[in-house]
């Protein structure tokens, strides 16, 4: 018995705000919501289902953090961000209390993370939309530790990722080439260091304002690796 029990992984201490390790995140999601224009009802449920699925799925140890972009701010706004503290399966009945470890997991983190989800999905109509600043913020706020640069780190973009700002804009302009994007001012005000994160564009479709596609896919796709980022994929939502 005893053997059994020093043989037993140790547990991280965890702090009770950010049910995180007291020593840092084991890992850090990050899912960015653009709503500066209202999404179809079908995107919206798909992107339900996307963030459930990542709710559920999301490693123990590892930060949530759900963010807006924060359009008068230039930057983004979180909503929530803690760790997820286990939801006891796999656990012991003889060394943890598994049923226990699921109520905390249910009120702490599901709850408000779903909480969280729905707020994010809500309109909020605006007439810029700085999606580089955003993921800016996030990178200085999330990737650039010395801790989080040593674990992975994932963004989750919901966006049409129709970046329109007065340092540089898409909207309506057939000229998406990244030589355009290089001479403006946003491309050494926006630098951003992604530090190898990996990032998954989940595209909003509006053709009413972007015509081609492709293109846009291809300035996001060079966007991504000229700032230090691993693109993984770029997912086009149903509805749009």
């Amino acid at each position: 018995m005893a053997f059994f029990y020093l043989s037993l992984p140790s547990k991280p201490t965890i702090d009770a705000r950010s049910l995180c390790p007291v020593d840092g995140p084991q890992g850090v999601t990050v899912v960015l919501v653009d709503t500066s224009d209202d999404l179809p009802a079908a995107s919206v449920r798909e992107v339900d289902g996307i963030l459930d699925d990542l709710i559920t799925s999301l490693p123990p140890y590892h930060r949530l953090d759900i963010r807006v972009l924060d359009i008068q701010g230039n930057r983004s706004r979180s909503l929530f961000a803690k760790c997820n503290p286990g939801d006891g399966i796999g656990l012991s009945e003889w060394t943890d209390n598994p049923r226990l470890a699921r109520m905390r997991w249910i009120d702490s983190f599901r709850k408000p993370a779903h909480e969280a989800v729905k707020s994010s999905l809500a309109s909020a109509k605006a007439n810029s939309s700085p999606i580089m600043a955003a993921i800016q913020d996030i990178a200085l706020d999330q990737f650039s530790s010395d801790h989080s640069k040593s674990i992975k780190k994932t963004l989750v973009v919901i966006s049409d990722m129709i970046e329109h700002t007065r340092d540089y804009s898409q909207y309506r302009n057939p000229d998406l080439s990244f030589a355009r994007f290089r001479q403006s001012p946003a491309y050494l005000k926006y630098r951003t260091d992604l530090h190898q994160a990996l990032v998954t564009i989940n595209y909003v479709t509006r053709p009413a304002v972007m015509a081609d596609t492709t293109r846009h896919a291809t300035f996001w796709e060079a966007w991504v690796k000229d700032n230090s980022g691993v693109l993984v994929a770029i997912h086009r939502l149903q509805g749009t």
